[in-house]
């Protein structure tokens, strides 16, 4: 093995949480910082904690609002008479004018 090759090793590197919970592990970096740990983690916690930083959990509600209030606009009966509104204008465009000698 060559020598001066491999990283210092520390077995005794800390690993300190946003939370405050510290841990010790071996480790080629002394001192390591997280955001989430096992104990503050929603996953192992059972709490729902949302980190959200830009926004995207409210844009997510106002789209799902959105769909939602049109969906109680448009019922299934206005859809269906849409559609077949729709449908009669295709067929109508695709048929020639007959004429009619007399």
């Amino acid at each position: 093995m060559k020598a001066n090759v491999h990283p210092t090793y520390y077995p005794d590197a800390k690993i300190i949480c946003a939370c405050g919970n510290e841990m010790t592990v071996g480790s080629t970096v002394k001192e390591i910082r997280v955001e989430l740990c096992a104990n503050c983690h929603p996953f192992y916690t059972g709490k729902k904690v949302l980190i959200d930083t830009e926004g995207r959990v409210e844009k997510f509600k106002k789209k799902t609002e959105i769909k939602d209030s049109k969906k109680s606009v448009l019922g299934k009966k206005a859809k269906t008479e849409k559609r077949a509104k729709a449908k009669a204008e295709k067929r109508a465009a695709k048929q020639p004018e007959m004429l009619i000698e007399e």
